[in-house]
């Protein structure tokens, strides 16, 4: 007489010492389409915003290597055959390389002005014990809820009785004095991450303060030192209100006042106008260029841990 049901096979004992059933395995699906879609979602975003991000600049390179006439009657048109007259002209003519100058002066003066006072007094701040010290890191960082545009007329007051308006020196301080709060407050956050065992064990070795701070200190915060500097270099670079108000020699203009030069009451030459951003815009492209790997080890410091 058969049974309606087949007893299932017992598992033998070498299928058992060797961790294998004869038993039929089920095939489960464990597919999850969620991490995909959320991959290609992200995909997507990223690429979008770096085209309407990169589509500018292209236009105005495109638009920079054509004529006046081909950018009136064909605005989005190509540079079938291109043309570098606008920047010379642009560099040569319209005394951009005066102007550029002046940009890299303030903007590297600047900079290294805030960079130097604001590492030595964040190192001050973040391994002072005592109360005063507090205090004083205090008023260093009020000035960031300062509305700093809000100073412009006893600043250009202060600068006009000491005989420093149109002078690029004058810009350098006033740059590298509002720039002391943010830097400042980046820094102090990173010196304070470091472990002060580092600090005892050169001690030991007979290190001294500054060489402690030169040689071990510093390297350990460069990725914090090139952020900010990029994140100074920037709105400086970029600066369009403090040259216009303290400048007023021609001499001593900066890039982004001299480009209102090429802008007329009844027409513009528009293919100048596009040389003179390129030329502007190039020095930000190598500096983002040459310090990428820095500002992201800056800004994920601390992130794994």
């Amino acid at each position: 007489m058969s049974t309606a049901t087949e007893a299932r096979p017992e598992p033998t004992t070498e299928a058992i010492v060797s961790g294998r059933s004869s038993a039929p395995r089920r095939r489960t699906s464990r597919t999850n389409d969620t991490p995909f879609i959320g991959r290609l979602l992200a995909n997507v975003f990223l690429w979008g915003y770096a085209i309407i991000a990169i589509g500018p600049l292209l236009l105005m390179v495109n638009n920079s290597l054509r004529t006046q006439q081909q950018i009136a009657t064909e605005p989005l048109g190509l540079p079938l055959q291109p043309t570098f007259t606008s920047f010379q002209n642009a560099w040569i003519t319209a005394s951009f390389d005066t102007y550029f100058i002046n940009s890299i002066t303030v903007t590297v003066g600047s900079v290294i002005v805030t960079t130097v006072v604001s590492v030595l007094a964040a190192y001050a701040f973040a391994r002072a014990r005592a109360k005063f010290f507090r205090g004083v890191e205090a008023v260093f960082l009020s000035g960031l809820m300062l509305p700093v545009h809000l100073a412009i007329l006893p600043l250009f007051y202060l600068l006009d009785s000491l005989r420093m308006t149109s002078n690029v020196f004058s810009l350098i301080l006033v740059y590298g004095a509002l720039g002391i709060p943010f830097t400042t407050f980046v820094l102090t956050v990173f010196f304070r991450a470091l472990p002060i065992e580092l600090e005892e064990a050169a001690r030991i070795d007979g290190a001294g303060p500054f060489r402690t701070f030169v040689q071990i200190l510093l390297p350990l915060v460069r990725p914090a030192l090139a952020t900010v500097i990029v994140f100074r270099f920037v709105p400086v670079w970029n600066d369009f209100f403090y040259p216009l108000i303290l400048l007023r020699d021609r001499d001593s203009y900066t890039l982004p006042v001299g480009l209102t030069r090429f802008f007329g009451e009844y027409s513009t030459d528009w293919p100048q106008l596009f040389a003179g951003l390129t030329i502007a815009t190039i020095p930000l492209v190598v500096l983002f260029l040459l310090a990428t790997k820095q500002i992201i080890n800056g800004l994920t410091s601390g992130m794994s841990k």
